[in-house]
Order: structure tokens, then C-alpha cells, then sequence
């Protein structure tokens, strides 16, 4: 049965070629749309659909504003926003996404980009993602996903003994990507000040969307938080995320403190922060144990990363479960690898780190 999508935008236009997209996905059909956000609260109000497809920018009610309002009156919906890269829509994009909100794709500059394959499979990739999520939550296929995970069968358990919880010196690591913007802020606000290791996260995001998240987060977290730039000094109770369209590295330095180390390579599988090269330079680092955290997201990021990584360090491994995932694919991967030490809802994210890093 193909999954109903509404469609919401002010152009005509881009209504047409959004619609031709979805409808090509012999999984997918549009049986709405939408000129405004007003058009769609209403008619929200009335039906319900697998994912809607949203603007920002709109008269009468904006997208923001529409989420909002669904938010006040209780109306669940799937919605995957439509928004151009600057850094002023950045901040109204992670509204959105802090809004209910699962994800958004760039908006197309003109036409012939909207006609092009690029928006073209950014859409129906993440529209196909969450709604496969969603099967996978509502036909419980995971279960027992809150219990400490068991190695999966033929798969290598760690041969490195792990450090006592709360004792040496420690990193965390975390990776996310779809979303990961909503789902940080159930993590890092509730991370203690006196946090007794500093954490570097990976959040796919553009060039500018980083740096508003890591300003966002701020203001809302005990610790501190700050988008990564080049020779930062690692310290306990700050959080380093790593800045779109740059790879971030962990470097010891002689006396034996870590820098943050800024990379220009080429994007890695599209990804540009890349998970993987974060887990991959903590080969050489000095911490006695890097605590990996894989929360939400498209793809596997950050599996790869992790199974070199634990060649050579300890590692205690955190995925986040499926019911709380908007999309169950990178924990999911490094789940199958049977390296996961804890499986946990997203809720309970924050106090399992901090019990196994301890505090000050």
C-alpha cells in the first residue's frame, strides 16, 4: 500500500515538481497539497498522513508557525521541511526541527535545480527512511531494545577490557544525523556541568546550520557547548560539535592534552562532518576509554569508525533504541556489529553517559 503525503508550499510551481517527485516512488503518492500553512493546519485538522512535505517561508501562516500550532493543539504529523541553506533560515530551520519537524532538505534556487536529481533523491531518501522507521516502530520489529545488547551471531566480541564505569580518563563521541538537532535536545541539556570528560559530537548539518545548533544548545545545557574550530584544547564539561563542511579530528598533543584539528578532505559517502574520521583519530589519542554514542540517523555513519577504533582503545558503546529513533539506521548498524554495550531510549541517553563517565 503506498504511503499518503501532503504537500505543502506557496508555489505553484514547486507544488508541481515536489508532487512529480514523490509520485515517481512507486511507494509514495501525494494525495494533497497545500498553498499555505493556514490551508494545512486545516487540514490537518481533519485527516491524517503518513509525512507532509512543508515550506518555510509562506503568507497567511508560516511553516514555523504551523508547527507550532500543531504543537499547541496536540496534532501529530510526520514532517520533512523544505528550506534554502542561509544562516538566517538555519536558525528558523532548527526552530522547526525543535518544533516537531523530523528533518528538512535543501530548497532548490531556481527550477532547473528542483527538476535535478540531487533534490530529487535528498527528498525521497529521507522520506523513505523515516517512513520505514515508522513501520519498523509500529510492527514492533525490535524488541527488547532497552536491555543490555547481546553480540549478534558470528560477530567478534571487543577483546579490549573496558575501564570501570566513572574511572580514568575519558571521551565521549557521539554521532547523529536525521533527527539528531530535536533529539540533542533531550541529550546534551542534561548532561552535568561538572561532566568529568569532554564530548565531541557529529551532527550532519550544512555550513552555518552547526554553529546555530551549538549556539542553541547552549543556552538551554549546564555544560558548555561550542561548534568546533581548529586548536581548540579538549576540556571536561564542554561539548564540541563539529562544524559543517569540515571533518573534525582529535590530535594529542606532547603534554598530553587533545586539540580539535580541522580537515578539508572531500565529503565521505556525501558527509561532510564525516562520523567516521572523528572515531578514526581517536586511535591515537591518550583517553583510557572512548565512550561512542550513536543516536539517530541515515545510513552508518560511524560503524566503521567504531570497529577500527576498538581494535585498538577501549570503547563502551551507546545506541539509541528503535521506538525513539526518527530514523533506526545508524544505530541499527553499529547494533548489528555486536560491539553495543547499552541500548537505550533516548530519555535515558544523558544519564547512562554520565554514569558511565562519572563527575568531578
Amino acid at each position: 500500500m503506498k504511503k499518503n503525503i501532503l504537500v505543502v508550499d506557496d508555489s505553484a510551481l514547486l507544488r508541481r515538481v515536489i508532487c512529480d517527485i514523490i509520485d515517481s516512488d512507486d511507494n509514495l503518492q501525494v494525495v494533497d497539497t497545500c498553498k499555505d500553512g493556514l490551508e494545512a493546519y486545516e487540514t490537518l485538522k481533519k485527516k491524517r498522513y503518513d509525512a507532509v512535505v512543508l515550506d518555510v517561508n509562506m503568507p497567511r501562516m508560516s511553516g514555523l508557525e504551523l508547527l507550532e500550532q500543531l504543537q499547541k493543539d496536540k496534532i501529530k504529523a510526520t514532517i520533512i521541511m523544505v528550506s534554502t541553506l542561509t544562516v538566517k533560515d538555519a536558525e528558523v530551520t532548527l526552530m522547526a526541527l525543535e518544533r516537531g519537524a523530523v528533518d528538512f532538505v535543501a530548497k532548490p534556487t531556481n527550477i532547473i535545480e528542483a527538476k535535478g536529481d540531487a533534490f530529487k533523491q535528498a527528498l525521497l531518501k529521507v522520506l523513505s527512511a523515516v517512513l520505514q522507521t515508522q513501520s519498523l516502530q509500529r510492527a514492533s520489529a525490535v524488541k527488547d531494545s532497552v536491555q543490555k545488547a547481546k553480540p549478534a551471531a558470528g560477530v567478534r566480541k571487543p577483546v579490549h577490557r573496558k575501564t570501570d564505569a566513572g574511572k580514568g580518563n575519558k571521551l565521549v563521541a557521539l554521532a547523529c544525523s536525521t533527527g539528531g538537532p530535536k533529539s540533542l535536545q533531550s541529550v546534551i541539556p542534561y548532561l552535568p556541568k561538572e561532566l568529568d570528560a569532554p564530548v565531541v559530537l557529529v551532527q550532519h548539518m550544512p555550513i552555518g546550520f552547526t554553529k546555530s545548533m551549538a549556539d542553541r544548545l547552549h543556552e538551554v545545557s549546564k555544560v558548555s557547548v561550542k561548534e568546533a574550530q581548529e586548536g581548540d584544547i579538549l576540556q571536561k564539561g564542554w561539548v564540541y560539535v563539529a562544524p559543517g563542511g569540515k571533518h573534525m579530528e582529535v590530535a594529542k598533543l606532547a603534554d598530553g592534552r587533545h586539540k580539535i584539528v580541522l580537515n578539508d578532505m572531500p565529503a565521505i559517502g556525501g558527509l561532510k562532518p564525516c562520523a567516521n574520521v572523528t572515531y578514526d583519530s581517536l586511535v591515537k589519542s591518550g583517553y583510557d576509554e572512548i565512550v561512542c554514542v550513536v543516536l539517530t540517523g541515515m545510513g552508518a555513519d560511524g560503524t566503521k569508525g567504531i570497529l577500527s577504533l576498538e581494535k585498538k582503545k577501549p570503547v563502551y558503546v551507546i545506541s539509541q533504541d528503535a521506538k525513539s529513533c526518527v530514523i533506526y539506521g545508524m544505530p541499527k548498524a553499529i547494533y548489528e556489529t555486536g560491539l553495543v554495550d547499552e541500548v537505550v531510549p533516548l530519555t535515558d541517553v544523558a544519564s547512562t553517559i554520565t554514569k558511565r563517565v562519572g563527575v568531578r
